[in-house]
């Protein structure tokens, strides 16, 4: 008898904790370029980090079940807005992520406030998302057009670099890194002699180049990324753009785009990023994994994709908090209230604006003989602190700050 009661006791306590730890369903969207000029930097990568943060989170929450999703918007914003509200209104997704390409991830932004779910950005630049365009539903990772501005640029022009021509990706992006690296040229004594706007996905710079070295300018500025940065890039060398005296400044430039660049041919670039997969023993384990994930062995990770990893899982610990996925809102305040804290990024802290804080890093590509193994392609120049990293809260115009 004595028996048979503490069995069910054990039982009772056992329903007791199992519905102390109520089953938690979340949907997660990897919103990306699959297919074009930034498939590299995001795309797959981008996927996998997801996963990977989903898999990270459920090892310490039995209670959760996390589900990752992914589409192509193939850098059309009609696109991604259809592919976000099929997965809002009928596959149920709770949170968007990733969406790099600037002009999607502003329609993007609008339908997770409209349907009061959560939208973190990695992929995409434009300052603007933190600026005027900020809304209550959305969290900034990894970088923005002023962090590579005032990065790259304000390094570039104290080094000699004080007269531009702008070769600018003709979308919210190129606009928006255009805008703020011309900013902060002018405000450090440079002057811009010039600028052209090419179409995304362009494979044909021979008339964007030939302006370009008309100008006489010293730093031809890529306000461009991905395949377009590499093919710039390439062209450049064809054109004999170093060999006549001028230099490329490249404003985004990942370690894919280096990669399928080469170290000869990429040597001496300066760039600013918020991750690098050789940093420490942390960053070199993830790295690690999620090339035996991909199954890619020759590439990297690059800041977008660290980015999904760590936004999917600061996220995940505000629902956690929370105990429900359900309003966006809500967990997007919660996500600012809690300190970041991943093995990626290490410690910071999302502002009021959703503009997450770390430090950012000036970087300057090796040559190939100081490159030590496949991988080994930045010297560090410079580390910017977080409070220095971004634009300051006061200059962003965004309507959720006060004052």
């Amino acid at each position: 008898m004595r028996k048979t009661l503490v069995l069910a006791a054990l039982s009772a306590a056992l329903l007791c904790g199992g519905a102390n730890a109520q089953q938690i369903n979340v949907k997660i969207g990897v919103l990306t370029d699959m297919s074009s000029l930034y498939k590299d930097a995001t795309g797959p990568g981008s996927v996998e980090a997801a996963k990977m943060a989903a898999e990270d989170f459920m090892k310490t929450h039995p209670n959760f079940k996390v589900e990752v999703v992914s589409g192509d918007h193939q850098n059309k914003p009609d696109v991604g807005v259809q592919i976000a509200n099929q997965w809002i209104d009928v596959e149920h997704v709770d949170m968007i992520a990733d969406v790099p390409n600037s002009g999607v991830a502003l329609a993007i932004t609008q339908v997770a406030a409209q349907k009061n779910k959560v939208f973190v950005a990695s992929g995409p630049a434009a300052s603007d998302l933190t600026g005027p365009k900020c809304n209550a539903n959305m969290v900034h990772w990894t970088y923005d057009t002023w962090m590579l501005a005032n990065g790259t640029g304000k390094a570039v022009v104290k080094n000699g670099g004080d007269t531009w021509f702008f070769l600018t990706s003709d979308y919210a992006f190129g606009h928006a890194l255009e805008r703020d690296t011309a900013a902060v040229v002018e405000a450090n004594g440079g002057k811009v002699l010039g600028k052209v706007r090419h179409p995304i996905n362009t494979s044909d710079f021979s008339s964007f180049l030939l302006q370009a070295q008309q100008s006489k300018a010293k730093i031809i500025g890529l306000a461009n990324a991905g395949g377009d940065t590499i093919n710039a890039i390439k062209q450049g060398a064809e054109f004999g753009i170093l060999a006549g005296g001028q230099r490329f400044a490249g404003l985004l430039v990942f370690a894919s785009d280096v990669n399928a660049l080469g170290l000869k041919t990429a040597q001496g670039l300066s760039l600013t990023e918020t991750f690098y997969w050789d940093t420490n023993d942390g960053t070199r384990a993830w790295t690690k994994r999620w090339q035996a994930d991909l199954k890619t062995p020759d590439k990297w990770p690059v800041m977008n994709q660290a980015g999904v990893y760590a936004g999917t899982l600061h996220y995940l610990k505000a629902v956690a908090a929370l105990g429900s996925a359900a309003d966006g809102k809500a967990v997007v305040a919660e996500m600012k209230k809690e300190p970041t804290d991943d093995p990626l990024f290490g410690k910071g802290s999302i502002r009021p604006d959703g503009r997450v804080l770390h430090p950012a890093f000036l970087f300057e590509v090796k040559k190939p003989e100081e490159s030590k193994y496949p991988g080994d392609f930045y010297k560090l120049q410079a580390t910017i602190p977080a409070d220095q990293a971004f634009r300051p809260l006061k200059d962003g115009n965004c309507p959720l700050v006060s004052g």
